[in-house]
């Protein structure tokens, strides 16, 4: 019985004996590593995922890896780098998300007693360049060879409105640039507006091999930097092509949160106008993956024509996980081909929600015409230094946002509420300055009356030249008195943000393109811009 009881003892001696050991070679540093930085790189995985990966220490240690992007230098004290994400793992090495945007990323080993060596130099993703090519992500080698359809797919280039791809039956004479090749043209075209595009190269079945490069096009089909580098293609004529949507989750940002209201995004099927996207709260079984009739138990499905997008008109605040899954139809609503895989999302629960975003399509994210709000670089809350939750919905009159507060704010009790609508109503000449006005008090009274700090953000300006060419539509000729109207009430509240001074162009009258490409939205410049203001009055959160 005596040496039962010793032994936890001598265990607790062993324990304590290697906590010193730890101690002594942390602070001795026998490896000399201390007071130097950790050295970092990226190697590419599969469907161009990337991995940051550093030299391993000899101690026993934990590392903190934490993501940033550039700000834009545009507001007065800003820091240089604004945090996106932080994470630790025990490894030497960080799957990353390839997401829309240049980021940058550090890592810092710490162990039992403290930080064990320098904080790495912040290591740039290595899938921009300047100036900016797309770059590939599909790859169809010799033993992975592609069938007559293949589906080409890269990295999205920020703020490109659509992308032009080229085929060819031998490489350029030379890479990059912005001409069309003389080499072994055989078709290009540049009506894909998302970063992939189902090839049909049934014509050219002479080849066994050939060769296609992308690069991302303006509003005004002018190029967005050159060429990417040629991509061989090899051919398996036998092979069948796909025929089922591919969902488009390439290039996300750290910790992606779909919209409460969201967004459905696949890359289509070459030739096909109609598709139908499904909702379930259950996974699909796997006898059912890919299959061609609906599931019996979804909760809800929407038709949309010629689009790479579905927009649900339902918020879906309840926490849990939903799964989606979308199919090409015909006119009378028949399956062609099969289902897409199914996706996934997760709803967080928001037990205590500090701040909320109500608003209309600026709020609800989404940008350079091609980009659904759930492409999480145009949106503003991702440039935030607090979690907010998205209430926006795209379309909105100040009006339509009024309407949906008791639904959709109440629930959620936000201590504080971001509101920024009637952007839409300033190009509307049947909706007056007035009208807004009586939109935002009366939701300044709903959030009084709940216990809730509203907090006004001045409207932007606009650009009519933009909106008319990128939508087709004309502006109220009096929109500029109007928000001026409007942003006085707005500047009179307890609780405001004036966003509008930092978002003139150089004449001081219209929205700069250089932050909105449709003269209406702004894009990632503008949205990390509008984050970093609000940062500037986090203050003023209760």
């Amino acid at each position: 019985m005596k040496n039962i009881l010793k032994f936890p003892a001598f265990l607790a001696l062993i324990a304590v004996m290697c906590l010193a050991l730890i101690f002594v070679m942390e602070k001795t540093d026998p490896w000399g590593r201390q007071g130097q930085p950790l050295a970092a790189e990226f190697v590419e995985t599969e469907r161009g995922h990337l991995r940051f990966t550093w030299e391993k220490l000899p101690y026993p240690c934990w590392y903190r890896v934490e993501t940033f992007s550039k700000t834009t230098g545009r507001v007065d004290g800003e820091p240089e780098y604004h945090l996106l994400e932080s994470a630790t793992t025990r490894e030497n090495r960080y799957d990353v998300p390839t997401g829309a945007i240049p980021m940058y990323y550090r890592v810092t080993p710490y162990g039992l007693f403290g930080q064990l060596a320098e904080t790495s130099k912040p290591v740039e993703n290595p899938n921009y360049k300047e100036p900016p090519q797309p770059v590939t992500i599909t790859h169809y080698t010799p033993s992975h060879p592609a069938s007559s359809m293949p589906f080409l797919v890269w990295h999205a280039v920020p703020d490109a409105v659509c992308y032009e791809v080229e085929l060819l039956s031998e490489p350029p004479a030379s890479e990059g640039g912005t001409q069309p090749s003389k080499n072994g043209h055989l078709e290009s075209t540049h009506d894909i507006f998302t970063n992939g595009w189902q090839a049909d190269l049934r014509k050219y079945k002479k080849y066994t091999q050939l060769y296609y490069r992308v690069r991302a096009l303006g509003l005004h089909l002018g190029a967005i930097g050159e060429w990417s580098e040629a991509e061989p293609i090899t051919i398996d004529w036998t092979l069948d092509p796909p025929d089922a949507p591919l969902i488009n989750d390439f290039d996300r940002m750290p910790e992606f949160a779909m919209p409460i209201y969201p967004v459905y995004s696949w890359i289509p099927l070459h030739g096909v106008d109609h598709y139908e996207v499904e909702l379930m709260t259950e996974p699909t079984p796997a006898e059912n993956e890919n299959n061609t009739t609906p599931l019996p138990y979804r909760v809800w499905h929407r038709t949309v024509n010629s689009a790479a997008n579905c927009y649900d008109e339902y918020a879906r605040p309840y926490a849990g996980d939903y799964y989606w899954r979308v199919r090409a139809v015909d006119a009378r609503g028949n399956t062609i081909g099969h289902y897409s895989d199914t996706a996934h999302f997760v709803m967080p629960e928001h037990e205590f929600v500090k701040a909320a975003m109500f608003g209309d399509s600026i709020t609800h994210g989404g940008g350079a015409v091609s980009y659904p709000p759930s492409a999480l670089e145009y949106s503003y809350a991702t440039y935030l230094d607090f979690p907010a939750v998205n209430l926006g919905r795209s379309g909105d009159t100040s009006k339509m946002t009024l309407a949906r507060f008791q639904e959709d704010v109440v629930p959620l009790h936000p201590a504080n509420l971001l509101i920024l609508t009637g952007t839409n109503s300033l190009r509307d000449a049947t909706i007056s300055a007035n009208d807004v006005i009586k939109d935002l008090a009366r939701i300044k009274s709903l959030c009084e009356e709940n216990d809730i700090r509203p907090i006004f953000l001045t409207l932007m300006p606009i650009h009519p030249e933009g909106i008319r060419f990128a939508f087709h539509t004309d502006t109220d000729p009096n929109w500029r008195d109007k928000m001026n109207h409007i942003n006085a009430y707005i500047k009179a509240q307890p609780y405001f943000i004036d966003l509008e001074p930092y978002f003139y162009d150089a004449t001081k009258t219209v929205l700069d393109p250089k932050l909105s490409i449709d003269g209406l939205h702004p894009d990632i410049q503008g949205k990390m811009l509008m984050g970093e203001i609000i940062n500037m009055h986090q203050d003023e959160l209760q």
